[in-house]
């Protein structure tokens, strides 16, 4: 599968439709998702290409990687959900149509700010 440029996500990285910012960097982007399953619910996405984290672990360089898990981390503490600053949170990515994936870029949902429950139902 090759990176649809017309996502919903490039067009947020590119300007194109607005989000609410949480965080930003060189590598990643953070906003509140739009339709929040949990009490907090943000996005945390890499600014290259990725399709989902196969394709990141497969080609993204070192720094980006780095960059990636950093800035959840950030992102989580400025949500005051980090074990840091909160009682925690759960990092979820989706994988492709088995695992869920309905945006062909890598993301990442950061739930907290409650207890969040079962991992699988």
């Amino acid at each position: 599968m090759n990176y649809d440029n017309h996502n919903i996500f490039a067009k947020i990285l590119r300007g194109e439709i607005p989000c609410n910012k949480i965080y930003e960097d060189e590598f990643i982007l953070s906003f509140h998702d739009i339709n929040p399953q949990k009490k907090v619910h943000a996005l945390v996405i890499p600014k290259g290409k990725y399709i989902d984290l196969d394709d990141f672990s497969k080609n993204a360089s070192s720094k980006e990687m780095v960059g990636l898990l950093k800035g959840i981390n950030i992102v989580a503490k400025k949500l005051g959900i980090s074990t840091e600053v909160g009682k925690g949170y759960r990092a979820l990515a989706n994988i492709s149509e088995h695992g869920g994936q309905e945006v062909s870029h890598l993301h990442f949902h950061l739930f907290g700010g409650e207890k969040v429950g079962k991992m699988v139902e």
